[in-house]
């Protein structure tokens, strides 16, 4: 067979990116990229495909049960491997995009994990992406540093987290590297290229590669990827098992699957983590058009109403069945320093939040902000005291049904204009963000992502498609959300001013929106048609 051909297309006014590329993305590293692209494209397309028969499924009445043809697998008595010592404690960690300085203040906070994240808090701009490899790179050999306009300079401390590292999901491409004329797979060339820069140093200074893999559908999807990790461990020639991949749960079809991922990646398995938001966007994507799966204002649907603490249980009792951590979702409050009552109000929801997961069996949680690492290690601390996870507690009286999982009906709950202002007003402003570069942003005291995003135009879709009437009386139409959107963005430009306005892509991201949240048919990720519109 012959050698996969790579082509770099890099954008023609970037020369710096250019430069800082040649030195990141060696011949070698593109060779090596290349050929794990060849292994997995085809498998990867076939489960692309297979995605697609059961969205369609789902769409037209089909539901989800746990498999039969995997029946022995959850009956079976077996664990996932031991996690290497600094894996075993996961109390806290933080995640955020891979701009150097959040990287160094990521692993100076205290937490016990930094996730890296290259996926849903990032813009995949070519350059976010090969100074983030850099960053990671530096980070790793400690020579990062970071020198503020005003001459501050960060630099790391003596005791970091633990990096994990979090690299596209199946279904996005990287445009800016062919392989064989085609776009590469953009979890390929972020976990390909991670591996090949830095596999080797993370084992001598006594870590490992570690992964967060996202948005998996299916069982069969961790199968892949257990593939992945034989094939590169053998290729780089370091030893089995070295790399660890925590799963995120963030797609209800995977919640009928946990037992199944954690079998397929039992050498390499780092546990599981509830993905909140994204589980709620799953929902609403998965069943577009039935109307027996219509969420109310995003606020409402708290981890506590049935159907998110049927979804939380079942991981944890999962996990600690089969020796693998149990991570809680994300607290994305961004504390307030110029309103103390609002950082404290919402200091009390992250306490409670936290102190649930930990009574609930978690060992540990995600929190988006340096100044809530505190808060949430508090709480687990008070009830783990010394021990470093809580693996022991097994949960028999929880029997999750899959009646459970999928009702979704929150007694009470509503849809409000205000609901509705609030979808349209933040999914403009963060897909703005998004466009000019920046995939965190921080919006009304809150963490937005790419994650967040997707719940905001998807609600819109689900109330415009089925005709949903608001608390306040009006029915949710196109012209409804058409004027709301003109209200917002005047918003908006009242707020930033004329200048930032025109500067800041708000009339992109209100098309782009549009596109997304008023399509006839329901757009699978808001992530694709966005990245055609980045160089």
């Amino acid at each position: 067979m012959a050698s996969p051909t790579a082509e770099v297309r890099i954008p023609s006014r970037d020369a710096d990116t250019r430069s800082l590329a040649e030195r990141v993305l060696t011949p070698e590293a593109q060779t090596f990229i290349a050929r794990l692209n060849r292994e997995v494209a085809e498998t990867r397309a076939g489960l692309l495909e297979a995605r697609q028969e059961r969205w369609a499924d789902l769409r037209s009445g089909g539901t989800l049960r746990f498999p039969e043809e995997t029946a022995t697998v959850r009956a079976a008595d077996w664990r996932v491997a031991k996690a290497p010592r600094d894996l075993q404690v996961r109390k806290v960690e933080i995640t955020g995009p891979t701009d150097r300085k959040m990287v160094i203040n990521a692993l100076n906070s205290g937490a016990s994990v930094y996730m890296a994240d290259f996926e849903d808090a990032n813009t995949p701009t070519w350059r976010n992406l090969i100074e983030g490899q850099q960053n990671l790179s530096d980070a790793i050999d400690r020579t990062i540093e970071f020198r503020n306009p005003d001459g501050k300079v960060y630099k790391l401390g003596r005791q970091t987290a633990t990096l994990v590292v979090r690299p596209r999901g199946w279904h996005l491409e990287e445009k800016h590297f062919l392989v064989d004329g085609m776009p590469t797979i953009g979890a390929i060339f972020d976990f390909g290229l991670y591996m090949f820069r830095n596999a080797k140093l993370l084992l001598d200074r006594g870590t490992g590669p570690y992964f967060y893999l996202p948005k998996m559908e299916s069982y069969r999807e961790a199968r892949l990827w257990n593939e992945i990790f034989q094939w590169t461990e053998q290729e780089l020639q370091i030893p089995r098992g070295s790399i660890r991949a925590t799963v995120l749960v963030e797609v209800i079809t995977l919640a009928f699957e946990m037992d199944e991922v954690l079998y397929e990646l039992r050498d390499y398995s780092g546990g599981l983590n509830a993905g909140r938001w994204d589980y709620m966007f799953s929902i609403i994507k998965k069943f577009a058009g039935r109307p027996e799966f219509i969420l109310p204002d995003r606020a409402q649907v708290t981890m506590t109403v049935p159907f998110m603490r049927a979804y939380t249980e079942l991981l944890v009792k999962t996990c600690h069945r089969r020796g693998a951590f149990a991570l809680g979702g994300m607290a994305a409050f961004i504390p307030n320093r110029r309103d103390p009552q609002v950082t404290e109000t919402a200091l009390a929801k992250v306490r409670d939040d936290k102190n649930r997961e930990v009574t609930d069996g978690f060992d540990g949680t995600w929190v988006a902000h340096p100044d809530l690492v505190e808060t949430a290690m508090t709480e687990f601390d008070r009830v783990l005291e010394r021990r470093n996870n809580q693996l022991e507690r097994q949960r028999p009286e929880v029997s999750t049904t899959e009646q459970q999982l999928l009702d979704v009906k929150i007694p009470g709950a509503t849809i409000t204009d205000a609901g509705l202002r609030t979808n349209v007003s933040v999914g403009i402003q963060y897909l703005a963000s998004w466009l000019r570069g920046t995939g965190a942003a921080a919006i009304n005291n809150l963490m937005e992502d790419a994650a967040t995003a997707e719940i905001s135009r998807s609600q819109v879709w689900q109330w415009v498609h089925d005709g949903t009437k608001l608390a306040e009386g009006p029915t949710v139409t196109r012209d409804l959300v058409a004027k709301v959107r003109d209200e917002e963005l005047a918003k908006i430009r009242k707020t930033v001013g004329d200048t930032n306005y025109a500067q800041g892509k708000f009339d992109e991201a209100a098309e782009l929106f549009n596109d997304v949240a008023l399509s006839r048919d329901f757009v699978e990720f808001l992530t694709i048609p966005g990245y055609q519109r980045l160089d």
